[in-house]
């Protein structure tokens, strides 16, 4: 059987360096037979989680309507997720974060929808450098996430891409995110 994987994509460029990335991490999973949709973020009417707590006093998810909805199903039914970012101010973009902070929907007695399924990180940032960058900042952050839900991160591929199509001249960072697409699917 075929694993599930949801590439979510959290760059305002469409073709920005994480982008590439994830779409190298697609097209190596789609090789080795995983079932694989990407989904593109910041064209994405997703709100912030305001905090009403109706989700977790209802169980019925959340009340919020917006592009969220049509995202919760596809986050449930995945075996792994692939978040794509770009640094930006030292952290994952805005859209990761309002899309990730969602997540609390999926949250019951029970723990996380979530809990169980694999994450997968792909990064670029501006700096020549993962600490000096923030690039750090994000790590930490999805490993918490991870630890906090139960997800297992089964791997990160991340470097300095700071103009649009810096990635593509790195041919040793498109190997490694293509490589981490075929090891996702197994």
């Amino acid at each position: 059987m075929s694993k599930s994987i949801l590439i979510l994509k959290g760059s305002p460029r469409i073709n920005g360096n994480s982008a590439v990335l994830a779409d190298q991490i697609f097209a190596g999973a789609k090789k080795a037979g995983a079932e694989v949709e990407s989904v593109y973020l910041s064209g994405l009417e997703i709100n912030p989680c305001d905090a009403c707590d109706a989700c977790q006093e209802s169980q019925e998810g959340c009340i919020v309507q917006d592009e969220m909805q049509s995202l919760y199903p596809k986050l449930k039914g995945a075996d792994v997720i692939v978040i794509a970012s770009p640094i930006y101010y030292f952290t994952i973009t805005a859209q990761i974060k309002t899309f990730i902070d969602r997540w609390y929907a999926l949250e019951s007695d029970h723990g996380s929808a979530l809990r169980g399924k694999e994450l997968a990180i792909a990064l670029v940032y501006g700096d020549t450098d993962v600490y000096t960058s923030g690039g750090i900042n994000a790590i930490h952050t999805f490993e918490s996430i991870a630890r906090y839900i139960g997800l297992k991160i089964s791997g990160m591929v991340y470097g300095t891409a700071e103009h649009p199509g810096d990635v593509e001249k790195q041919p040793e960072l498109i190997t490694k995110a293509y490589q981490l697409g075929e090891t996702l699917a197994v």
